[in-house]
């Protein structure tokens, strides 16, 4: 015998009562053998004190028991998962380890017991229940539906036990566990007593005032309901025989939890709720007689009891996207109580209970389609009430999420990767920054590399450094797509990085050597040498694959010969100052004198400096045989003079004004509103003033703008900027080179 010494006198009572109730329950299912080894196993348990009351205080071996009753009282399991509920506590308090159970009960018992560790370890993890990837996880390491089955049983008595448990915070996390994660699963095998049973008394331990509320509402008894129901049904059932309708009608009450989600939902009192009743009827007919005999038994139920024609739904004539189809009337019934009455055929019966999962969602429980097909295979079994049926349900393998894993923060949140994803796959999903500053993980405590693998119930805290930046054999890393599109952005943004940094080396050492910095140039020159992108020219400059030094003199050599001459030795007193005046070319015989006051030459104003009336200038002999005219303080004239000074050629205004120069303007100024508006409404209003372009960047709460504007003199350009920097929020104003 057990050592009674270890159980209360209330627990001694449940212990006898539970070991009679199997007792008769196995009789036809266990050995002699069995029950001999399963007596020695757990007095030897007790003795040793294997079985410690949990910090609960509820004595495992009574628990166990209960499971195994409650077991035989809802599905009628098989020997093995009798045995794997009572010896489980045992192997996992390491009193027997898996082996021993496998050679004393078989390999089939070990495996169910090793499932059921399996599991109890995922609590450790202090997981959110009622994440869906949670329960994916839970069916995954469970590997046999039969776990689930005991887990879901187990939970039933637990909650029934805990009406008056002293300990708040106890009662409402298994509260919250039922409801979220075991009620799903029971609905999903089709327990429905089990799930429903779940609900009411989460809703119970969770809102007893609301619970109580209702309870004293409905006011009747269970019996005195479903006498009603027979009531209601009776006259139908007979009406639609007279009819020569073949059908069955069955009827059921809504659950507490049940009418408290209508209210809920419907936003509305107790009294306003239409369906705490529900019949369904079950017509067998042709298909081709489907709709014709659900509407005629719809007339024939609308003929003995008032209908609600505003809760008609016609799910015949226009399914549901899930298969759904039935005919849904509320009538009012003896008492003035209003009944939802459910019409459909037996094959519309069929496809609501068991088609794919359409059930499921039809109830509002979100599916998975590989689970929920997979589980009505299982609840099919389950309603067949065959003997055999736990064999059958054994040989179903749970190779659900074959493809899938699922894997723990250190807050318990699961997150489901396809097989095959890493830490870096794990890390670009919790942000973008952890991602990309991520050198490994621990990964259940132990340090990883970026390219571990992740396996089912790892729980992994993401290892980071400031100094790490993505790189491209990241991309061969990860798994998912959504990790390799954030490496690639993040990759770019790296690179568009250290291309503002290289274009920010190459101005800084053009102005060091008051070299001017002309964008249009300097594309041309890139695309010299041979880049496809700016950004890609400039990355190289940042990394240092291209000497900067170099770079410059190749450049100026370039400008240079943009505007060199094939011959090399000829002087300004030979050269030919007549040719075709192009868009860019001025009729300077108004504006410009060049040489000894000769007049009617040919000229460009630089675009490197872009000269304007009143600049002190200087011009130089191109090979077309145009002056090109540059601001005497433009850097590329201080080359040009180095290597060319026998091309210089003095240069002045003529004093007569009336044509339009352009010049660009940089203003920086505090980002406020109406401020842009305010300086380009300005230039509007100055006479021979016309503003060509603007480009405005915004940043730290300031703007810098770059103005084009078309002007007629230096005087009054340096007027408009006086008046620029007068303006609200103006900071400074410069004339730029470009």
């Amino acid at each position: 015998m057990i050592e009674l010494g270890y159980f209360t006198a209330q627990e001694r009572r449940l212990l006898f009562k539970y070991i009679n109730k199997l007792r008769g329950n196995l009789r036809d299912e266990i050995s002699t053998d069995d029950v001999a080894k399963l007596k020695s196993i757990i007095k030897g348990g007790v003795a040793q004190g294997v079985y410690r009351r949990d910090k609960y205080g509820i004595n495992p071996v009574i628990r166990t028991l209960n499971t195994a009753v409650l077991l035989h009282d809802n599905i009628a399991p098989d020997r093995n998962m009798t045995i794997a509920v009572l010896t489980y506590n045992l192997c996992r308090n390491g009193f027997i380890t898996e082996a021993e159970l496998a050679g004393s009960f078989g390999d089939d018992v070990a495996k169910l017991v090793h499932g059921l560790i399996k599991i109890s370890q995922l609590y450790k993890k202090q997981a959110a229940v009622e994440d869906e990837n949670f329960r994916k996880l839970l069916v995954t390491f469970a590997e046999d539906i039969r776990v689930v089955i005991i887990m879901i049983i187990d939970r039933l008595g637990l909650m029934r036990n805990i009406d008056n448990e002293s300990n708040e915070k106890f009662v409402r996390d298994i509260s919250l566990e039922s409801r979220y994660l075991y009620a799903p699963l029971a609905h999903k095998l089709g327990l429905y007593q089990v799930k429903s049973e779940l609900e009411d008394m989460s809703l119970k331990y969770l809102q007893r005032d609301v619970y109580n509320k209702i309870v004293s509402r409905l006011n009747e008894t269970k019996a005195v309901r479903e006498q009603y129901i027979k009531d209601f049904t009776a006259p139908i059932s007979e009406m639609l025989e007279k009819e020569n309708i073949k059908c069955h009608v069955k009827g059921r009450t809504k659950t507490i939890n049940s009418i408290w989600n209508k209210m809920k939902t419907k936003k509305v009192d107790f009294n306003d709720i239409y369906d705490l009743f529900a019949i369904r009827i079950i017509i067998d007919t042709p298909r081709e007689r489907e709709k014709r005999d659900c509407w005629l038994a719809y007339s024939l139920v609308g003929d003995i009891y008032q209908a609600n024609p505003t809760r008609l739904r016609d799910w015949i004539t226009m399914p549901k996207s899930n298969g759904y189809e039935s005919l849904h009337g509320t009538f009012k019934g003896p008492q003035g109580k209003w009944v939802e009455v459910q019409i459909r055929t037996e094959r519309m019966d069929e496809v609501a209970e068991l088609g794919l999962a359409a059930h499921w969602r039809y109830k509002g429980v979100k599916a998975d389609g590989g689970i929920d097909r997979w589980m009505s295979n299982v609840r099919e079994v389950l309603e067949e009430g065959q003997k055999d049926r736990m064999e059958l349900i054994r040989d179903m393998h749970m190779n659900l999420y074959d493809e899938e894993v699922f894997v723990f923060t250190p807050r318990g949140d699961v997150f489901q990767f396809p097989k095959g994803a890493t830490v870096l796959d794990f890390a670009f999903r919790i942000h973008s920054r952890i991602g990309c500053s991520c050198t490994g993980a621990k990964v259940d405590g132990k340090n990883q590399k970026i390219n571990y693998r992740l396996h089912s119930g790892d729980t992994v805290e993401i290892i980071t450094s400031s100094t790490q930046v993505p790189r491209v054999d990241w991309l061969n890393i990860v798994k998912t797509s959504k990790a390799r599109n954030k490496i690639r952005l993040a990759l770019n943004e790296v690179k568009s990085k250290h291309a503002d940094m290289g274009r920010e080396l190459m101005q800084r050492r053009f102005k060091n050597r008051k070299i001017t910095f002309d964008d249009a140039s300097m594309n041309r020159f890139i695309s010299k040498k041979g880049y496809k992108t700016s950004t890609d020219f400039y990355v190289d400059v940042n990394d240092e694959k291209i000497d900067i030094n170099t770079l410059v003199e190749e450049y100026l050599d370039y400008v240079a010969k943009q505007q060199d001459t094939s011959k090399p030795h000829e002087t300004a007193q030979n050269f030919v100052l007549q040719h075709k005046i192009d868009d860019d070319e001025h009729a300077s015989d108004d504006i410009l004198v060049i040489g000894n006051n000769v007049k009617g030459i040919n000229y460009k104003l630089s675009r490197c400096c872009n000269p304007i009336y009143g600049d002190p200038i200087v011009g130089f002999i191109a090979s077309d045989g145009a002056i090109k005219v540059h601001r005497r303080d433009c850097g590329n004239l201080k080359h040009l003079k180095a290597k060319y000074p026998y091309r210089i050629i003095k240069s002045q205004w003529s004093g007569k004004v009336g044509k339009q120069f352009a010049a660009t303007l940089k203003v920086v100024g505090n980002d406020d509103i109406g401020i842009v508006s305010n300086i380009t409404s300005l230039i509007n209003k100055e006479g021979d003033t016309l503003l060509r372009s603007v480009s405005i960047n915004s940043t730290g709460g300031l703007f810098e703008g770059h103005l084009v504007i078309g002007i007629n003199s230096l005087d009054n350009l340096d007027i408009l900027i006086k008046k620029i920097k007068n303006l609200k929020g103006v900071k400074d104003v410069q004339r730029s080179s470009h």
